[in-house]
């Protein structure tokens, strides 16, 4: 056989073969480049100075503020709740290198341990610890997802969000006047077959732990349900429901529930890409519920905020969201009024956490 033939006929099948890698590219793999070319840019500082009411610090004990402060002012970040307070001494120690370093940036929410309810004089040993750290200066009291997901009584049972020997806990949140910023359940998407129809197909194959089932622990309708029904069975306590309660792509229920429930708030946190796709809507939905929204971004990651920004404050078309697995879709702005802005940005967290430095904010 003719040797240029041979050789021709090996870079042809090397060119074959590097078509058919392309071709056989995963979902995973394949995120393109939009070639759209439409007006606007990235918005890397927020318009108004703004509060973070969904922040995370796990070493705040011992962590040199400094730099964070530093990566902050770049942000136009003037108060960073920090839902990571925990309880006792190391909430103690995180208040103290607070107030010995920046004391009005910051803002620190207590934790409760759910592990061993059903124990003698758990309730009464736990509300004493609530009231001591709030007396200590932590501004509300932050509930993780654990709480209805993972948590157990003494018995083994899963801890509903409603049992009745947490009641106490709610009633002296609302006794105190601070806040309780609670987190339960997820997106329903993770309790949904993992096929073709599922949005968050990509997110639980590379996540895929955050998969759940009507057994693991509980259907989704009944963990929310629980949730609600502390918002209703205590009416003078203001809960800020984390993720917006994980109604961010059903503004119409979400708008219902606020309706049925006037101490409840929604923080946006971790769903601006529910609100980057449907812009119109959503704009409707912040006008109307303009005092009831605040502004939380959830992981303490700066070159995230800039889409947030850019969501609420511009017109803009088609940009791209900051994690694919988490939202395919690209991102519209709402172009919100700067009255609304305001108040998302740090009028209602002043107007709900006690303690916060309003001079901060000039003209609020």
């Amino acid at each position: 056989m003719n040797r240029r033939y041979i050789i021709a006929s090996l870079l042809i099948g090397i060119i074959n073969a590097s078509n058919l890698i392309g071709q056989e590219m995963g979902f995973e793999e394949y995120n393109p480049k939009s070639t759209l070319k439409v007006p606007g840019k990235e918005i890397k500082k927020a318009k108004f100075p703004f509060i973070d009411v969904h922040g995370h610090q796990y070493n705040m004990p011992t962590q040199d503020l400094a730099p964070l402060i530093a990566d902050m002012d770049k942000l136009n970040l003037a108060i960073m709740v920090n839902l990571s307070g925990g309880s006792g001494v190391p909430l103690q120690k995180s208040l103290e290198n607070v107030k010995n370093n920046y004391p009005n940036r910051f803002a620190i929410f207590a934790n409760v341990d759910f592990e061993g309810v059903g124990s003698p004089n758990w309730t009464e040993k736990a509300v004493a610890q609530l009231e001591e750290d709030i007396k200590n200066g932590a501004k509300g009291l932050k509930v993780y997802k654990s709480l209805g997901l993972r948590n157990k009584d003494i018995t083994g049972k899963r801890l509903a969000i409603d049992d009745p020997r947490l009641g106490p806990i709610w009633e002296k949140c609302g006794e105190l006047g601070v806040p309780v910023l609670i987190h339960s359940a997820d997106v329903k998407a993770f309790w949904d077959d993992i096929d073709s129809d599922n949005e968050r197909w990509l997110e639980l194959k590379t996540h895929p732990r955050r998969k759940r089932s009507n057994t693991n622990p509980a259907p989704w309708e009944q963990i929310i349900s629980e949730q609600h029904n502390i918002f209703k069975n205590h009416p003078k306590t203001t809960f800020i429901n984390a993720h917006m309660g994980f109604y961010a792509n059903d503004l119409a229920t979400l708008g219902n529930l606020l309706d049925q429930m006037p101490n409840m708030y929604v923080g946006i946190g971790a769903i601006i890409a529910e609100l980057g796709r449907q812009p119109r809507n959503a704009r409707k939905f912040f006008i109307k519920y303009q005092d009831r929204i605040l502004f939380g971004k959830d992981s303490w990651k700066p070159e995230e905020f800039p889409t947030y920004f850019r969501v609420l404050e511009s017109d803009d078309e088609y940009f791209p969201y900051h994690k694919k697995y988490h939202a395919f879709w690209a991102m519209y702005g709402m172009d919100l009024p700067d009255d609304v802005l305001k108040k998302v940005y740090y009028k209602n967290a002043l107007k709900l956490i006690p303690g916060l430095d309003s001079r901060l904010f000039p003209n609020n």
